[in-house]
């Protein structure tokens, strides 16, 4: 039999399965997912129970009082309750035979009374076989159709491929992700969060899997804990301050840390921003994180690794324009947004080339950018051959943006990072990553000193040992 790919027969193949048996809870938009399996007929071999509580008090009667009902903690309460429930009623009479399951999701669909962003939780409890403890597959998302059904639709889509590739793909996470937005697109519904835990996906990284959510398309930014596991971008930045360093950071040098450092000091000044609660990213995007194309998942874990010895969240986007990552973050804030950057990136900035796509060019991308409280805080550059230090203050622009970027710096929308480290300024993460690679001493000394120890300890980005040869160049296969 074919592999099915449309939602039909996704949703016939489970009902035709005997061995599979489970329950489905659903608040907040409908039997979306539910619906699905009843329209595909045969649904008394899939489903034990459907049910909704859409009213506060009876939710709470069954799966316990909370603050917050679209939720993580309301999702697993949900999978605790009617997983256990299924279990406890169903195990004596066909547990010896039956993989039972559980799918739950709290959302806040579209309404009359809500119009703002939409969105929800949405996860599933599963038996990798009859009698197995259960593991779990947790997942955010975000709805974008602009009316309650197709809502409702794109729901009970991504549920279906959801319970289908955890009841027949267990076995490879990766192709459970890659499968989620089958007959879909981002521009309907996105999974910005996703979590794998249990004895099914014990060997699963989470963040290879995150990392894969952006890479296929399923969301545009995946954002990651300082203890390395994915967080949710609305919760870890909701109305907060946030100040942003992008950078390939391969390795984290003295200049990464400088330059979060003085940039920290003086957007902590900003009138709005002064005793408020400030959130520090780390960012790579895509194009920071490929080599000739590809992206390198080892070396991604390793830069994952190391960030995580700063203590900041690490963001992963494919926004390769920064009023793209502007307009991401002020989805979340509308408090003052600092980005870092470096004089080779602001000189960057100013090239129009880079916005052939945008009918207003330059202007546009920067109407976008700094139409709310943005500011951008760039670090000086020393020009290794002339010893010369060049900053915000003394770039030089192509004369007909100077206007442009005058107008910029006296409003400080573009400031200049003062009090750096000078001995900083000679340092450049690609002779770093050229010395420890190749064996050769003294790369230490211009890194974080907690960094270079993990370097070493775990071979981290290629190190290599001086005096230890080169590996053997990798060998074609047929």
């Amino acid at each position: 039999m074919n592999e099915p790919t449309d939602t039909h027969q996704k949703a016939l193949q489970i009902n035709l399965d005997a061995s599979k048996y489970g329950v489905f809870a659903e608040i907040g938009a409908g039997q979306e997912v539910a619906r699905w399996f009843f329209r595909a007929g045969g649904a008394s071999g899939t489903i034990a129970k459907s049910m909704s509580a859409y009213d506060m008090v009876v939710s709470d009667a069954i799966y316990g009082a909370t603050d917050r009902y679209v939720s993580r903690r309301r999702l697993i309460a949900m999978l605790d309750h009617e997983y256990g429930l299924l279990v406890e009623r169903l195990s004596s009479k066909r547990g010896a035979t039956t993989r039972f399951f559980a799918f739950a999701d709290t959302v806040a669909a579209r309404s009359y009374s809500r119009r703002e962003e939409t969105h929800g939780w949405m996860g599933i409890r599963f038996q990798t076989h009859p009698g197995s403890e259960p593991s779990d597959i947790l997942m955010h998302v975000i709805m974008w159709d602009r009316e309650n059904l197709p809502q409702q639709e794109a729901l009970g889509i991504l549920g279906v491929n959801l319970v289908h590739g955890a009841l027949y793909h267990h076995a490879d996470a990766s192709m459970i992700v890659n499968d989620l937005l089958d007959s879909l697109t981002i521009e309907r519904i996105e999974v910005d969060m996703i979590e794998f835990r249990g004895h099914a996906f014990e060997g699963v990284d989470n963040r290879l899997l995150a990392l894969q959510l952006v890479e296929k398309g399923l969301t545009n930014a995946a954002l990651f804990r300082p203890d390395g596991k994915l967080g949710q971008p609305g919760d870890m930045l909701y109305k907060k301050c946030v100040l942003v360093e992008r950078g390939s950071f391969r390795p984290v040098t003295h200049v990464t840390v400088d330059m979060l450092r003085t940039a920290q000091a003086q957007f902590v000044q900003e009138p709005k921003v002064d005793g408020a609660d400030v959130q520090v990213l780390m960012e790579m995007t895509l194009k920071n994180l490929s080599s000739e194309g590809r992206i390198d998942h080892r070396d991604f874990l390793d830069r994952v690794d190391l960030l995580r010895e700063l203590g900041h969240p690490v963001l992963i986007s494919n926004y390769g324009e920064f009023h793209r990552l502007a307009s991401y973050l002020f989805r979340f804030t509308k408090q003052p947004v600092g980005l870092v950057m470096g004089i080779p990136t602001l000189r960057e900035l100013f090239e129009e080339k880079y916005y052939a796509d945008l009918a207003g060019g330059i202007l546009e991308s920067f109407g976008r950018m700094f139409k709310n409280e943005l500011r951008l805080y760039v670090y000086p550059y020393r020009e290794p051959k002339t010893g010369s230090i060049i900053t915000a203050g003394n770039l030089r622009i192509a004369p007909h943006l100077r206007h442009l970027y005058m107008y910029l710096a006296e409003n400080h929308f573009i400031q200049g990072i003062r009090d750096v480290s000078e001995q900083s300024l000679d340092i450049f993460s690609r002779d770093v990553l050229r010395m420890l690679q190749s064996g050769e001493p003294g790369w230490e000394a211009r890194i974080p000193a907690r960094v270079a120890q993990l370097i070493k300890e775990r071979k981290l980005l290629g190190y290599r040992e001086p005096g230890e040869a080169a590996p053997a160049p990798a060998t074609a296969r047929p």
